[in-house]
């Protein structure tokens, strides 16, 4: 008989669908289906592992443990799937300043205002610097 208030599969319907890792223990603090669920979606959100972790209140080195543990492989796969989506849109989004540019304004000694705008190249590198994200549907056909 299975348990009606621990979930069977988690954001059901959606590409980042996942069975929640198992808890070893039951701490309230700990990696629950909800904080699960949860950090697959600032990880989607994000692009970033260790945000991602602080925005649910763990650390990224308790996010790899959970990943590395048995039972997690519909986790990893939905993590796998949140990081290049979110990756794809932080770049979007550097790619769309650089483009159109972004406008400062600055109130000055005195009550001047100053008002600048431009690419946010410093974004931009950050973008660029990332490692690229796997092409869908190549991995495992070589």
């Amino acid at each position: 008989m299975t348990d009606p208030t621990r979930p069977t599969t988690i954001l059901e319907g959606t590409i980042l669908a996942f069975a929640p890792v198992p808890q070893q223990r039951r701490r309230a603090d700990g990696w629950t289906p909800l904080t699960q669920e949860r950090f697959i979606r600032a990880l989607e959100a994000m692009g970033s592992i260790g945000a991602a972790a602080k925005a649910v209140g763990m650390s990224r080195r308790s996010a790899y443990k959970l990943r590395d543990r048995d039972g997690a492989d519909g986790f990893a796969h939905a993590w796998d799937q949140a990081l290049d989506l979110g990756r794809g849109r932080m770049f979007d989004y550097a790619m769309d300043r650089a483009l159109n540019g972004i406008t400062t304004v600055r109130i000055l000694r005195g009550g001047a205002v100053d008002v600048t705008g431009g690419p946010d190249m410093a974004l931009v590198h950050a973008a660029l610097r990332e490692p690229a994200a796997p092409v869908k549907g190549t991995k495992g056909t070589e």
